[in-house]
């Protein structure tokens, strides 16, 4: 998962309204932000999106001035829809107003490279996490795991914040983090992306960042089908919350956005070392793999501590046990097994935990099938959380190269490297006395292999992403997620 922490929030308030969408008026027909997908305003904008896209370059510009003209007229298009939409969404009219001065600023410009600064910094989502309250959104932006050229995208989103996460969040403060649901998208995000962050727009210079927003419908839509197509391979037998949490898409979504709020708030948390990420800074895949697991790992634990505590309410107590399953599964299974072999950060992070629960003995897999003896999980996983935390505070007292060595140490102890590596047959006097990129540059690309379980359960389990309405698919169908 990525973090949100990461960004530093800003000073400024923007000022919202909360109420009812006005009805707008739409070629006849009406429509409010709930239905707005529906619209001949939305369709259309959407359409001219779409239309643009071709005519961009990776940084988002239109270079050849043959396509101009036809340029101008999809962003009036685009332009219209989003005026004719702006009565529907209220509480981001500041944001849409300033959106059509950017487009119209790009298009009188020449189609340079876009920069809608502006309309950025306007929008924020985080001030208003309203359950089921809709946002219009239309940028030039890369999606991660989608499209890495800024091409305008235009989506429908809905809130998801239902009242026991606004009451979770009076203790675990994340206020930059937003939980959504995605309505209807342009090509970009009809692909892995799970996430809707500022930093992926076009824009002339970085602003203090005020929000950061996952798809919790997508993620616990991926979770669904994976886990129940894996535990029907390894013959799994799940318990009946376990069945419960499969079989209702609203249940998963809440478990994700529990689960993600304190996962986020858990980075630069702790006994870290100053920067967990080494942000800007190119170090080894497996510490990212570790400072991932680690936030996972802590969101485990919390949930653990809310289930036994006697004055938690029983629906937070069933959606903290259901957090518990989802890291479990989600890691060993759908993490684990999607996205390349290259440097995968939180398919290692998967492996590790998959590997720690079998070595201690809380995991089996025996006559072809996988048993998990859930009443003695907590405490294992809460050691390897353990493990973690004091590499973590041993670090602070280490030169960074010698917290990587431990670093693979701990990984190792657990997995098996690959034959090949320089790491594991332990690396030259050159490389100890070079600099830090010596030693990121020694390490393979899949420095830790998948296992023979892994293998031959992958060759079972395809890949392709997936939204909550195609949540209940045969379960045979393509799965995929992003390995960030």
């Amino acid at each position: 998962m990525t973090t949100l922490a990461q960004t530093t929030p800003s000073t400024q308030t923007t000022p919202s309204i909360i109420g009812e969408p006005e009805v707008v008026e739409d070629g006849g027909a009406s429509f409010t932000a709930s239905t707005a997908e529906t619209s001949a305003s939305w369709l259309d904008l959407k359409a001219a999106a779409i239309e643009l896209q071709p005519m961009q370059i990776r940084d988002g510009s239109i270079p050849k001035a043959g396509d101009h003209k036809t340029a101008a007229k999809l962003v009036a298009r685009i332009t219209t829809g989003i005026r004719t939409l702006a009565p529907a969404f209220p509480h981001d009219a500041a944001y849409l107003d300033a959106l059509v001065v950017d487009f119209d600023r790009w298009a009188a410009d020449g189609f340079g490279v876009p920069d809608f600064y502006d309309s950025l910094v306007a929008f924020a989502p985080a001030a208003d996490r309203v359950d089921k309250l809709r946002h219009l959104v239309v940028f030039p932006m890369y999606t991660q795991n989608g499209s890495t050229d800024r091409l305008v995208e235009a989506l429908i989103v809905e809130v998801i914040w239902p009242e026991f996460i606004a009451r979770l969040e009076e203790t675990y403060s994340n206020k930059l983090f937003v939980s959504l649901r995605l309505v209807d998208f342009t090509p970009g995000y009809d692909t892995n992306s799970a996430v809707l962050f500022p930093e992926t727009v076009a824009m002339r210079e970085i602003p203090a960042f005020t929000w950061g927003a996952l798809f919790e419908d997508r993620e616990a839509a991926r979770f669904r089908r994976v886990v129940r197509e894996a535990a029907r391979i390894t013959k799994l037998e799940l318990l009946p919350s376990q069945q419960d949490l499969l079989a209702d898409q609203a249940t998963a979504e809440e478990t994700f956005v529990m689960w993600d709020m304190i996962h986020d708030r858990s980075h630069m948390r702790g006994d870290l070392p100053f920067d967990p990420f080494m942000i800007k800074q190119r170090m080894p895949y497996f510490l990212y793999s570790l400072e991932e697991l680690r936030c996972d790992l802590m969101a485990f634990r919390e949930c653990v501590a809310m289930e036994r505590d006697p004055k938690t309410d029983e629906h937070t107590r069933m959606q903290a046990i259901h957090v518990q399953h989802a890291v479990i599964f989600d890691r060993i299974f759908r993490f684990t097994l999607t996205g390349s072999r290259v440097r995968n950060y939180d398919g290692l992070g998967g492996q590790l935990l998959f590997a720690w629960m079998h070595q201690h003995h809380v995991l089996h897999w025996t006559d072809t099938s996988l048993d998990i003896d859930w009443d003695e999980v907590p405490t294992v996983v809460i050691a390897l959380s353990d493990e973690i935390n004091d590499l973590y505070w041993k670090s602070i007292d280490r030169p960074k190269v010698a917290h990587w060595l431990a670093a693979y140490e701990l990984v190792r102890g657990t997995l098996e490297p690959h034959p090949a590596s320089n790491w594991a047959r332990g690396l030259s006097d050159e490389i100890l006395a070079g600099g830090p990129k010596g030693y990121t540059d020694a390490v393979l690309d899949d420095e830790f292999p998948l296992s023979m379980f892994y293998e031959a359960l992958g060759k079972k389990m395809g890949t392709k992403g997936i939204t909550a309405a195609t949540a209940d698919w045969q379960a045979t169908a393509d799965l995929k997620a992003p390995t960030a």
